[in-house]
């Protein structure tokens, strides 16, 4: 698992004073970035190289309000089958609490033929530090 933090703001809360339900997404979003950044693939670097991260599917089970100075550890698993998708399961916790799930079905996306890259795992680990890219997908890295 790789884990980043983040601080609730609060333009990002809504009229009932808790986090609105689409900024979720964007702590998840936040949470792949870094992620990827561990690995020392920025996404320049992707775009550079003719591909791009994708959702195919996403899921958020609400558990918990989030509000406005809550600090948020947001925590990214990646879990890679033989296909051209994968899963990124991201967990965000209050303290020992966890507020939301959300899991997503992911692809890479050649830029060139718009389809999915075959083997999206061997594409990062083309694409980033081996070692680095290697540890955050068998979930030793972490960043606060």
């Amino acid at each position: 698992m790789f884990a980043t933090t983040v601080t609730v703001r609060g333009y990002e809360t809504d009229a009932n004073g808790h986090v609105n339900h689409a900024v979720y997404h964007q702590y998840a979003e936040h949470g792949r970035t870094e992620l990827f950044r561990a690995t020392g693939i920025d996404v320049p670097d992707m775009t550079a190289a003719g591909v791009g991260p994708v959702i195919l599917e996403s899921t958020v089970r609400f558990l918990a309000e989030l509000r406005v100075g809550d600090e948020i550890e947001v925590t990214v698993g990646m879990r890679f089958g033989a296909g051209r998708t994968f899963r990124m399961d991201t967990e965000l916790r209050r303290g020992d609490t966890v507020a939301a799930t959300i899991t997503g079905t992911m692809g890479l996306l050649d830029h060139a033929t718009r389809r999915l890259v075959t083997d999206p795992r061997g594409r990062l680990l083309a694409l980033g530090d081996a070692d680095r890219v290697a540890q955050v997908l068998d979930g030793a890295a972490s960043e606060k």
